[in-house]
């Protein structure tokens, strides 16, 4: 064989050398990028397993604590519902009240309800309930009248229920101060029913007591200082419908409008029957028109 013959095959065979180790490294590439897909794969899937599961838990604590505590009312909100003039509620009187509810407070029997050394009220309702959304208006307007209640925030009733989505507030995580009467609110559910506050066994036991018959139970229960309570709502919360929180806290200073009359007229009720349990003080409360005649109508 001559040389250049040799040359010729020792070219060729480093030639088909090289194209089998890039074929090798080729092959190499190829199984680290299948290797490392997989990798990034199973982390994908690890990553929405473990998102997955942190929404699923935090849906369930959502559920659990009520979602939300609701949207922060304005100042100008609070004020309105908080400051509403004596001579608006004096104009109104007992409103649309007796016309909706011919029995808006009914007289009870039992040991007298006290917290911190005053009579106590207590409200249990839920969010989700139009009825208790029309209360609660009526509710912060009279507590305000004796104390502060703060903070206060907005939510609506449930859009599947009457009145749907109905524009109130929520007492849940609300504080009351007063030298007067202690107010204990239990929000017991949410908008979509899921649990929020319990009810205390002592708590169950005066709404089991007033409201023995379990399957006609139902929200808003208000009791105040176990003389009065209120189980049903006073007013119409139709008259609510399409508002604004803003809306209606302005309507409160309108004694003419509808949601005035309803809104107004039973917080009416609820000064004249808190005076009742405080022994009518303060008397720039208890002693003003209308309180003091409805008062004697309890």
């Amino acid at each position: 064989m001559s040389k250049a013959q040799r040359l010729r095959q020792e070219s060729a065979r480093e030639r088909i050398a090289a194209q089998q180790a890039a074929a090798r490294r080729a092959e190499l590439r190829r199984r680290m990028l299948l290797a490392g897909g997989a990798v990034v794969v199973v982390i994908a899937v690890v990553v929405a397993f473990i998102v997955i599961k942190l929404g699923n838990d935090s849906s369930k604590t959502s559920a659990a604590s009520g979602s939300t505590t609701g949207t922060a009312l304005p100042a100008s909100v609070i004020k309105n519902v908080t400051t509403v003039p004596t001579s608006a509620l004096t104009t109104v009187g007992a409103g649309s009240v007796t016309s909706y509810n011919s029995k808006p407070i009914a007289a009870i029997t039992g040991t007298s309800l006290t917290s911190a050394g005053k009579p106590e009220m207590l409200y249990i309702g839920a969010e989700f309930c139009p009825y208790c959304a029309a209360m609660r208006w009526s509710m912060a307007v009279a507590l305000s009248r004796f104390g502060t209640l703060s903070p206060l925030h907005g939510i609506h009733s449930s859009s599947t229920d009457t009145d749907p989505n109905t524009p109130t507030l929520t007492f849940y995580k609300s504080s009351y101060t007063s030298k007067y009467l202690t107010f204990t609110p239990v929000e017991n559910e949410t908008i979509t029913h899921a649990p929020l506050q319990n009810t205390t066994a002592a708590q169950s036991a005066i709404w089991a007591k007033y409201e023995p018959n379990a399957s006609q139970r139902g929200y808003p229960f208000i009791d105040f200082d176990n003389k009065y309570m209120i189980n049903a709502p006073l007013f119409d919360p139709g008259v609510l419908a399409g508002l604004s929180w803003a809306q209606v806290a302005a309507d409160l200073h309108n004694p003419s409008s509808p949601v005035a009359q309803g809104a107004l007229g039973a917080a009416n009720y609820i000064t004249a029957t808190i005076c009742k349990t405080t022994n009518n003080v303060p008397a720039n409360v208890c002693s003003t028109a209308p309180v003091s005649s409805l008062e004697a109508k309890l």
